[in-house]
């Protein structure tokens, strides 16, 4: 395979996996035609297959939400601020808009969609705040402020309520400290950098 090829051969499964992206945030697995997703990149509804093997298979890569990693890049106190941002602040236009666990939620009526969504949450959010925090019942605790951070991002994308649509970063902070500060049983900051 030549370099050429090998260029043509990454932008048409990036096309695929753009188009992907949009359509299952808009639509949902069972409603996303895997011909509709190659009209929308303009390829060959073959080369999905090609590249992918399966509609599931596309779906698991065009959904996947990336690397938690940058999370834990920084001050613990500001963690829960990085989750806001990454959660309710970040730049999904990629993803139609919306974070990846929202298509995953069209989804959801599928049992290993459900799985990874328990998986994505558990090991993105609930594992990391769970590690913070202090006292009993850390677990519930943990869970309670993951499922109020991307509740509020649900809010904010997708049923679009005004006042969170229309709220800043600084608009949230004190509410973040406030609450992530209860739940962990821990000083937290609503804002990054402020350390």
């Amino acid at each position: 395979m030549t370099g050429k090829q090998k260029r043509d051969r990454e932008a048409t499964r990036e096309r695929l996996l753009e188009a992907a992206r949009l359509r299952f945030a808009r639509d949902g697995f069972d409603a996303t035609g895997m011909r509709d997703v190659a009209r929308d990149a303009d390829v060959d509804p073959t080369l999905i297959f090609r590249y992918f093997g399966s509609k599931q298979r596309l779906f698991d890569e065009a959904t996947a939400s990336g690397d938690p990693s940058p999370l834990l890049d920084g001050p613990p106190e500001e963690m829960v601020a990085r989750m806001m941002r990454s959660v309710v602040f970040q730049d999904w236009t990629r993803f139609g808009g919306e974070h990846p666990l929202v298509a995953m939620l069209r989804s959801s009526g599928h049992e290993s969609t459900r799985e990874r969504m328990r998986e994505e949450v558990c090991n993105h959010y609930v594992d990391v705040l769970r590690e913070m925090a202090t006292g009993p019942d850390d677990q519930l605790r943990s869970e309670l402020l993951s499922a109020w951070l991307l509740g509020i991002g649900i809010l904010r994308s997708v049923v679009g309520t005004p006042a969170i649509t229309e709220a800043t970063t600084e608009d949230l902070a004190p509410h973040i400290e406030s609450v992530a500060s209860a739940l962990l049983g821990r000083p937290m900051s609503g804002t990054e950098g402020a350390s």
